[in-house]
């Protein structure tokens, strides 16, 4: 007996639907890391910059005498914790406080809100902080990017 109309696919039919399935999705994988991990440097150089900002408007207000000094820190926050907490204005009875930063950011590598920091007295290059002053801030993550250099060189 001869069945006019057949529904369903061959077998033929379904292993080349599945190679062409299989080919696709390997392709797609790589394209896929490659924008999860341009978002992640876009978030890092982000949150750098946000808290590199937040580092030098510390030091233009101490500079300016909008805030007591302290001996050794030479104008610069103690601590990231210090620009969210704020700092009191000199001169200024009502003991307002003036913020730097709303909160830490989160490293978009390590996944936290533990970065790594340099006072002015360490070497640049170095991966341990003095503990004067919060010069410069850094990322903890021991990855590179795709031009060779360590993130937590940017």
């Amino acid at each position: 007996m001869f069945r006019r109309r057949q529904r369903g696919l061959t077998l033929v039919e379904l292993i080349v639907a599945f190679t062409i399935m299989t080919m696709l999705t390997a392709l797609a994988l790589p394209l896929a890391r490659f924008k999860v991990r341009r978002e992640r440097e876009r978030d890092l150089r982000y949150a750098l910059r946000e808290m590199r900002t937040a580092i030098d408007k510390y030091k233009d207000v101490c500079d300016k005498g909008g805030m007591e000094k302290k001996m050794g820190a030479e104008c610069y926050p103690e601590s990231l914790d210090q620009l969210v907490d704020g700092v009191k204005l000199a001169n200024d009875a009502s003991g307002k406080k003036i913020r730097f930063l709303r909160r830490i950011p989160r490293d978009p590598f390590t996944n936290s809100t533990d970065w790594g920091m340099r006072s002015l007295q360490d070497d640049p290059k170095s991966t341990g902080w003095g503990g004067q002053n919060v010069f410069d801030v850094y990322t903890k993550s021991m990855e590179r990017a795709p031009d060779g250099t360590a993130y937590s060189e940017w």
